[in-house]
């Protein structure tokens, strides 16, 4: 079996953060034991007809920690999670950290291509997987996965049959692994993409501890809130306030697996939720949904929405219609929540800004092309650092400068009283609801189909989603290209669903400038146009 290197945190950050009060030295379960010593029968978790207390979830937690401990996990494995937002996805994901192993959640709806490179370049000893999910069997390749990559030991199989399943998980040693340390990894997360491969980011038990205690403290969130999570929990998003925020407030999380906006209307009456974190199309979908009005949604307070473009009347038009309050927010799975709007903010400010920066976080502008600070109001690109900040990149050099300073590759401006504007992305992708995808990928598989004789994707805008796929395809000769063939060629390949080109224009030749590169803009200036 390989061994993995993470990348460490930077002492002299470290130091930093912990003489500032930012880092709480805590471990990520230790909030669940404290959980359950405060509140033992609360509810924890609500899915679907379940729905475990505190003291339920630590036995359920024992159980799995034990079981993963029996299967050879040990400190420093990683174990892949690729669940949807279920009760058992929380109990892994905590049982792994408490045996000082990495959790890695991958999206339900990642297939053959995109999790062979995850489990490869994570080199997962363990694999646990929905028995079938939106009739896709993850059993069955979850199988043909482990006969392919060596590192790969064993496939847990949660709500199905196979040799190992998540019910199996027991044995007589619930205790957590001794000396572990708030600074050792404890998340890693795929990047959606935005280069030709996923980009490995690794977060530690206090980078995670410090996001979601700025957020509570933003939102003056309180152990009277109820969290809803749509969001999947493979996601950063997911991680943060699907996992651990519930369990920072001794409060419950409901969880939501499957999106639809009217049963979101109905849960949150339901179980009374209060604050949640989500990306355009959930705040979308229940504002616009027919029977809105229909719902007491009136316990919902708080509603963050990032992860995508939001347009400003779409905050204005929530604000009114959920009369909550409804605010941007501006992060990114390495640094997850740089900036958001606050309760104090002017509407005005709210709706067409993504606010401010929170907690210690910090923002600055500068050249793309000399790295010099821009003055306020001046777009250029964005470097962040905070204590959120993650490790690093597995496998890859350290992406921060001397000072720590990360640049995120998007373009913004940030005015005088500190809000800040996202103006533009400065990699290639497409941001559809709330995920990258890098059209450079989808592209280079493309250009392997039999019809294709050049090819271009584009991002077209979109009302609910922010943007899609549009491939731009100049036909090799004879042959008929559609947009059915395409997303069958891509399947074919293990490609994910939401990575198929949604629109297709056929041109007789691409844009091209006298070096030979697309003009992408003129492309989409046609499309919209």
């Amino acid at each position: 079996m390989g061994v993995l290197t993470f990348p460490a945190i930077d002492q002299a950050v470290a130091a930093r953060w912990r003489a500032s009060g930012h880092w709480p030295g805590r471990l990520l379960d230790d909030y669940l034991d404290e959980a359950v010593a405060r509140t033992p029968h609360r509810p924890a978790v609500v899915d679907g007809a379940t729905t475990l207390t505190y003291a339920e979830l630590a036995d359920r937690v024992g159980a799995a920690t034990a079981g993963f401990r029996a299967l050879g996990v040990t400190r420093g494995d990683v174990v892949s999670i690729q669940l949807p937002n279920w009760w058992e996805a929380l109990v892994a994901h905590l049982a792994v950290i408490r045996l000082g192993a990495v959790s890695n959640p991958l999206m339900p709806i990642l297939r053959e291509r995109e999790m062979r490179f995850a489990l490869a370049t994570a080199r997962s000893r363990v694999l646990v997987v929905p028995g079938t999910f939106r009739g896709f069997d993850h059993a069955a390749l979850g199988t043909r996965l482990r006969a392919d990559l060596p590192d790969l030991e064993h496939v847990v199989v949660v709500r199905g049959s196979g040799e190992t399943t998540f019910d199996d998980l027991d044995g007589p040693d619930r205790s957590a692994v001794e000396n572990r340390e708030p600074t050792d990894p404890a998340v890693l997360l795929y990047t959606s993409g935005t280069e030709s491969d996923p980009k490995g980011a690794v977060h530690c038990h206090e980078t995670l501890a410090t996001e979601d205690a700025s957020m509570i403290a933003h939102f003056g969130l309180t152990g009277d809130d109820v969290v809803w999570m749509p969001s999947p929990v493979a996601h950063v998003t997911g991680v943060l306030y699907g996992f651990h925020l519930a369990t920072m407030l001794a409060t419950t999380v409901v969880y939501q697996d499957v999106w639809d906006p009217g049963a979101a209307l109905a849960l949150i009456e339901a179980r009374r939720c209060s604050v949640t974190v989500a990306a355009t199309p959930f705040l979308h979908g229940i504002v616009h949904h027919p029977e809105r009005d229909a719902h007491d949604v009136s316990s919902l307070r708080v509603f963050a929405c990032g992860g995508a473009d939001v347009p400003p009347g779409l905050v204005l038009d929530a604000t009114a219609a959920l009369d909550c309050l409804v605010v941007r927010v501006y992060g990114s799975t390495e640094i997850p929540t740089a900036t958001a709007g606050h309760a104090s903010d002017p509407a005005e400010l709210r709706a067409g800004t993504d606010g401010r920066p929170i907690g210690a976080a910090e923002l600055r502008v500068v050249d793309p092309d000399d790295g010099r600070d821009l003055p306020s109001g001046s777009p250029g690109l964005l470097l962040a650092r905070g204590p959120e900040m993650f490790a690093g990149y597995l496998g890859r050099p350290r992406p921060f400068d001397e000072a720590g300073w990360f640049p995120t590759g998007d373009l913004g401006s940030v005015d005088d009283d500190g809000f800040l504007t996202v103006t533009g992305r400065s990699k290639d992708i497409i941001l559809r609801g709330g995920e990258n995808l890098s059209a450079k990928a989808i592209e280079d598989l493309l250009y392997a189909h039999p019809g294709v004789a050049d090819v271009a994707v584009v991002a077209v805008p979109d009302p609910v989603l922010t943007e899609r796929a549009c491939a731009v395809v100049v036909p090799r000769p004879g042959a008929e290209v559609t947009l059915e063939s395409l997303g069958a060629f891509l399947g074919e390949q293990g490609v994910a669903r939401q990575k198929c080109p949604e629109r297709l224009e056929v041109v007789a030749e691409l844009p091209r400038t006298p070096t030979g590169k697309v003009q992408k803009f003129k492309l989409r200036a046609d499309l919209v146009s």
